[in-house]
């Protein structure tokens, strides 16, 4: 609850004064971590469910369970630190873009919103509340990611990530109606309970997989990650090691007991790892821009996290959650550290870098922790996450065991790239004063990263807390400790340290062919297929605009004939033998019958007549046609509201073409030959249309219940003689509080133009 209120709280502080959004948007963090610490040390599997949709099965359901207090510590946690930076941070950066600092409130409040879609995302146990938390982290990552609203780089990037991540999060919405569909419910631990090996959960988990894939930037969704890089660091800090990637291996966590049955769905992690892993730790080896390199790093060591899962075991699921945990620690402190860096020496990338142990000594040993950390050095809390990911491979045999050593080596290389670019060698940048807000911070994270290695007890337990709820078993003790021996882990570990030495010492060998394969993918990966298809979806929408808004007849073909096409297309989908057929027809019908021949007769007349007074006429004889036939169908009421409104109608527009010049509605009457074959065959596909609909509404009833029956029942509650006098209000009040919205925001539209002297 501190989670999701903290973001209003920074707003209203900031409304107040612009400055206290800092301080209050830290404070709510602070309370907010405090309160996940103390809920994740109390927890005893209980959850509060309370009835959101009951109609359609879902639930407001959450549970403090070991996995939602490991992320819940992580966003609170690493959110608190990041605001701590954020407020020696975030005045700089506005003061160099000459913006003022009520700027500011703003990025608290997206800051701070999206820990609360975290928190919550992370507690979720509904697939449906949990892609409510889904959207709204992906929501507040568009404001932040774009923060810089006048760079095209910034806008650009916040679109892509926003398309790649929320078009995928439908893809998450369609596999959650899969399983409701087939099982009944949207409840994960009653899912898990349920669910049985098949085609049916092999394709909704791949669904599943595939919006959990583009979260977590993995291949072949990984372009994104290093685009959001155009975010001020305390945003990729935060978001892009912590906090949005972490959701998408949240989300396989939560769901691992149903992922976990399909042997298929295993296997597509392991591979979308190992894919991730060799992708982004090549690229992050020829990347010069600062954060760029630590993307693509986390492109890579999410792979990890994926590819242990795909393994499977208690130690592929407690080494997932502790790599999650050692990451978060160690990238934000790295990111963090680049933020300090490029502030103080005005320079973000390594070939303009170099030398600065000297000259911020206190900096580069916090991070040289941090990095210690990220490359699996001894007395580091990263040692232990790699030797869980040595165990879990080896358990899938020696060809695992070597890819394994393989990736780690890679990450030793890149990362000492990263930390010995900027802080050793001759110095290439003289740096100014950094502010101690930018550096404590990292401080406090590098001795995080010690302390784990240290005392990995509390963390251990967390990761084993945290795999029992993945795997749906009762937690059991995770055993980390040093072990001076031969065991495979070990010697795994010292192979890998002595590969990424020779990898390092080797980059002029190696170096162009990876720049190839960069450029590579660059011209033909799917970074350019995301904007080829991206123009062309624009051209194709620029068209239909142009087709749409020409004149009346293109916007009503622009409705009618792509309503049409799909409703043909899920008729010829749908089986219909024996679904239309007629009813019997007798002679109390005949009055109905005529009422609607005469309905039918004046629509067909509209088609045949040129003279807009007439025209007008035959339209009105249509409507009250059809009043008729409410009348003689019982429904008086509505019969009278369709005499009133055609009479109003008719009137008005006799009146409306009586201010209108002849001249003008003569033209307006003529039309080619072309037009006219156009608007027959729109009238064709609408004509179907509507018969295909009003045929299979009212061939067959339905055999279950209907809705109308508890409307009638509910009626007199609603204070109603009739449902539809009831329904027409209730409608007609959510129309009108949807106008008044409407004209709300365009005052305030308004209002802000002319506080801002847009407007004379």
């Amino acid at each position: 609850m501190l989670g999701l209120l903290a973001a209003p709280a920074a707003a209203a502080a900031g409304a107040w004064r612009p400055r206290a959004a800092a301080p209050a948007g830290t404070l709510f963090a602070a309370l907010a971590f405090a309160a996940a610490l103390a809920a994740s040390l109390a927890a005893r599997g209980e959850g509060v469910v309370l009835p959101w949709a009951p109609s359609l099965g879902a639930s407001f359901a959450v549970k403090m369970d070991g996995l939602a207090a490991l992320y819940s510590l992580l966003a609170t946690g690493i959110g608190l630190v990041v605001l701590v930076y954020s407020a020696g941070y975030l005045p700089l950066h506005l003061e160099h873009q000459g913006r003022p600092a009520s700027e500011g409130v703003g990025f608290y409040f997206f800051v701070l919103l999206f820990m609360g879609s975290m928190v919550g995302l992370a507690m979720a146990q509904d697939l449906i509340l949990i892609f409510l938390f889904w959207d709204l982290t992906a929501i507040a990552s568009y404001y932040l990611i774009g923060y810089d609203r006048h760079r095209e780089e910034s806008r650009a990037s916040a679109m892509m990530s926003l398309l790649v991540t929320g078009i995928t999060a439908v893809l998450l919405l369609v596999g959650a109606l899969l399983l409701y569909a087939s099982y009944g419910t949207f409840s994960v631990p009653e899912l898990a309970g349920r669910v049985e090996p098949g085609a049916l959960l092999a394709s909704a988990g791949l669904l599943v997989l595939l919006a959990a894939f583009a979260k977590s930037a993995q291949a072949p969704f990984h372009f994104w990650l290093p685009r959001a890089m155009a975010a001020p660091t305390p945003v990729s800090a935060y978001l892009h090691s912590a906090a949005m990637v972490a959701a998408g291996v949240l989300l396989i966590g939560r769901l691992y007991p149903i992922l976990a049955q399909s042997e298929a769905l295993l296997a597509v992690m392991s591979a979308v790892g190992l894919l991730s892993m060799g992708l982004g730790g090549v690229l992050a080896l020829t990347r010069d821009t600062l954060k760029q390199l630590l993307a693509y790093s986390t492109v890579a060591q999410y792979g990890y996290v994926v590819f242990m899962y795909g393994l499977g075991g208690r130690y592929g699921a407690a080494g997932a959650a502790f790599y999650v945990i050692a990451h978060a620690l160690a990238k934000s402190a790295l990111f963090l550290s680049a933020g300090a860096v490029t502030e103080a020496t005005g320079e973000d990338r390594l070939s303009r870098l170099g030398g600065l142990w000297s000259k911020m000594p206190l900096l580069a040993a916090s991070s040289g922790l941090a990095a210690a950390g990220l490359a699996a050095l001894p007395l580091t809390i990263g040692f232990f996450k790699d030797e869980f990911f040595f165990a879990a491979a080896l358990e899938r045999g020696a060809l695992f065991g070597g890819l394994a050593v393989l990736s780690a080596s890679v990450t030793l290389a890149y990362t000492w790239r990263f930390w010995s670019g900027i802080f050793l060698g001759r110095p290439a940048a003289e740096p100014g004063r950094v502010a101690g807000k930018l550096v404590w911070p990292v401080v406090l994270l590098g001795a995080l990263v010690l302390f784990g290695g240290l005392l990995p007890g509390p963390f251990a337990a967390l990761a084993g807390a945290a795999a029992a709820s993945s795997l749906g078993e009762p937690a059991g003790a995770v055993q980390v400790a040093y072990h001076l021996d031969a065991r495979p882990e070990n010697l795994l570990a010292l192979a890998a340290y002595a590969l990424g030495a020779a990898i390092v010492v080797s980059r002029p060998a190696w170096e162009p062919a990876a720049r190839l394969f960069a450029r590579a993918g660059e011209a033909a990966g799917p970074e350019r297929a995301y904007r080829v298809g991206l123009r062309l979806l624009n051209l194709l929408s620029d068209r239909g605009h142009e087709l749409e808004v020409r004149d009346l007849r293109g916007r009503i073909a622009g409705i009618l004939l792509p309503a049409g096409v799909l409703v043909g297309l899920g008729l010829l989908a749908t089986p219909t033998v024996g679904v239309f057929r007629f009813g019997e027809v007798g002679a109390d019908d005949l009055p109905l019958l005529i009422a609607l021949a005469a309905a039918a007769g004046a629509a067909l007349a509209t088609c045949l007549t040129v003279r807009h007074l007439t025209l007008a006429l035959v339209i009105s004889s249509a409507g009250f046609s059809v009043a008729l036939v409410y009348g003689f169908l019982g429904a008086p009421d509505v019969a009278l509201v369709a005499v009133l409104v055609e009479t109003i109608l008719t009137l008005l527009l006799l009146a409306t073409m009586r201010l209108i010049p002849p001249g003008v509605l003569r033209r307006g009457a003529r039309i080619s030959a072309r037009q006219a074959r156009l608007k027959a065959a729109v009238a064709v596909v609408a004509g179907m249309f509507a018969l295909a609909v009003s045929w299979s509404t009212f061939s067959q009833p339905a055999i279950q219940r209907g809705a109308y029956e508890r409307l009638i029942a509910l009626t007199p509650e609603a204070h109603g003689k009739d449902v539809v006098t009831v329904t027409l209000a209730d409608f007609r009040g959510l129309d009108t509080l949807g106008e008044i919205t409407v004209v709300a925001l365009a005052l305030l539209g308004v209002a802000t133009l002319l506080a801002r002297g847009r407007l004379p």
